[in-house]
């Protein structure tokens, strides 16, 4: 299933740099979402430099909601994740090995893996994630909204380079959807590996994003992919 949907994925949107492009964003979209709304939301705070790309994910029946039909980069069994049997690790990989393709083909256009950041919201996050920590090539950073860490238990074993590489993970405390613990149990995992890692809270924030969480993701951007 997830191979034949990976093999049909929608051609991503892109906000193109309005300048000489000399840094990329590649950011993942949520469950049942399109890429549109996020290109949307990164085009509010872009910088000429830097071009955006955000895939839409391929339509798959998803376990979580009954077997229905919807964009997902990978199936879903449970929102209460304790373990990898409780995952699909197949599909988790394939998605990954689909979004490190992404950063190749930046790289082969000229843009340094380390001009590069991966980014997400929601299942979007966790997958940025794993294909960052499990990619050979130091990128600039990682974006993770509303998110957690697939197949945690894997790591730090799984883990390539990007230990090194600066992390922002965001999330509301009064998320419904992904929990705000699953939020707090990435941070333990991940502030034991990672040497420049940020993480931030949003008081009363529900599943969503905010317009101060959308300038903390700017300052992030900025920082860590600063003109050249």
């Amino acid at each position: 299933m997830c191979g034949n949907a990976m093999s049909s994925h929608i051609d991503p949107v892109t906000v193109s740099a309005t300048g000489k492009h000399t840094a990329t964003v590649i950011f993942l979209h949520g469950l049942g979402d399109t890429g549109h709304g996020w290109s949307y939301a990164l085009s509010e705070i872009k910088q000429p430099h830097i071009k955006y790309i955000c895939p839409t994910a391929p339509k798959m029946p998803v376990t979580l909601n009954e077997g229905y039909e919807m964009t997902s980069w990978f199936d879903l069994f449970t929102l209460n994740v304790a373990s990898r049997d409780d995952e699909d690790e197949a599909g988790i990989k394939k998605a990954a090995a689909l979004v490190q393709g992404m950063v190749e083909e930046e790289v082969k256009g000229g843009i340094p893996a380390d001009r590069i950041v991966l980014g997400g919201f929601s299942q979007g996050g966790a997958l940025a994630l794993y294909a960052a920590f499990t990619l050979d090539k130091q990128l600039a950073g990682m974006v993770a909204l509303s998110s957690w860490l697939p197949l945690h238990e894997s790591f730090p074993a799984a883990m390539m380079v990007n230990n090194q590489a600066p992390i922002l993970q965001c999330h509301g405390d009064a998320d419904p959807v992904v929990p705000y613990k699953f939020g707090q149990m990435t941070r333990s995992v991940l502030a034991k590996y990672c040497n420049n890692y940020t993480f931030k809270t949003y008081p009363g924030m529900m599943h969503s994003s905010s317009a101060t969480e959308m300038q903390d993701v700017k300052e992030f951007l900025d920082k860590v992919l600063p003109p050249v």
